[in-house]
């Protein structure tokens, strides 16, 4: 089958340990199933596999990819839920300590065929394309936890969503202002906070700029560059939900005095449930929300995807058709 797979790594060249080219196709053990792909999509997950970050160079060759939608042996339509607990857990897999994700111990869904856990398919709803339900798995999954699990906010509620352009920050811009929150943006560039805006967002402001008002919420996914930015534009008893750091994990400051003396709850979050995702494809069908698709192409040009990733030209999602 084809697939795009990780054969190799390097932390300062990752495309070069990127093929696009033929693998085994998978078998499925006792309890799992195979799903041909239609459409899967690029996360930079992704990229950090090839540059050596959470993939051990002792399980190459991996094919990537943790975002699928796709039909079961039976002719089912499915999306893939690419969080994959251990034997035995039960509950909210992503509190599993001995989770995984798909590409990371088991092959990903940049391929024709992959093998999952018959409890990670999530049934397509009919009006989903199989363009936007590639973009759900991951970034968008990831994004609905963090505002209507983690966040404890309600429609009117203010949100700050630091950096605009990314798959997490385009996720939940869309279904923010979909639920009724007003949703304000950062971004180093001007035109992605217009982009922003045009997605519904309600303001955008520069990175690090002064807001006019305290903030219910701070959804951080850029880690030590906004930090302080976001832990002082919450009002007293505002939450700050972390899913990622791509500036690094280690601020100038921890900020620790003012998140005890305002009461601010941090507040940790990762991917989302198998039935998170499930109530997300609902959600953004009953809503008429598009998933922002920054570029579609076939699986066999994926190369061009991961370097528009690399290059940081991405708004939106990588979509590959398979």
């Amino acid at each position: 089958m084809l697939a795009a797979y990780a054969k190799s790594q390097s932390a300062d060249d990752p495309l070069s340990g990127l093929e696009v080219g033929e693998r085994p196709e998978p078998e499925a053990p006792d309890g799992w199933t195979t799903v041909r792909l239609r459409t899967a999509a690029l996360n930079h997950h992704d990229v950090w596999s090839l540059r050596g970050v959470g993939l051990p160079a002792d399980r190459l060759p991996m094919v990537l990819g943790c975002d699928g939608a796709g039909v079961t042996e039976d002719g089912d339509e499915v999306l893939v839920h690419a969080v994959v607990a251990s034997p035995g857990w039960t509950g909210d897999e992503t509190l599993d300590p001995r989770r995984s994700l798909l590409s990371e111990v088991h092959d990903g869904t940049l391929a024709e065929v992959v093998a999952v856990p018959r409890h990670n398919l999530v049934p397509k709803p009919a009006g989903l394309s199989w363009e936007h339900a590639a973009c759900l798995p991951t970034a968008w999954l990831t994004a609905y936890r963090m505002l209507f699990t983690n966040a404890g906010v309600q429609p009117g509620s203010t949100v700050l969503v630091q950096g605009a352009a990314g798959g997490v920050a385009t996720a939940a811009v869309q279904l923010g202002a979909a639920a009724g929150l007003r949703v304000w943006v950062t971004s180093r560039d001007e035109a992605k906070g217009e982009a922003a805006v045009a997605l519904g967002a309600d303001r955008a402001f520069g990175s690090g700029e002064r807001l006019p008002e305290r903030v219910d919420a701070v959804l951080e996914t850029v880690g030590a560059a906004t930090w302080s930015h976001s832990i002082n534009s919450l009002r007293p008893g505002g939450t700050v939900v972390i899913s990622g750091a791509t500036s690094g994990d280690a601020p100038a400051k921890a900020e620790l005095t003012k998140i005890f003396f305002k009461q601010l709850r941090v507040v940790g979050s990762t991917m989302g449930s198998r039935e998170e995702l499930e109530r997300l494809a609902r959600f953004v069908v009953d809503r008429g929300i598009e998933p922002l698709v920054d570029s579609t192409m076939p699986l066999a040009d994926a190369r061009d995807g991961f370097a528009r990733m690399v290059e940081g030209k991405v708004t939106g999602k990588v979509v590959f058709t398979v």
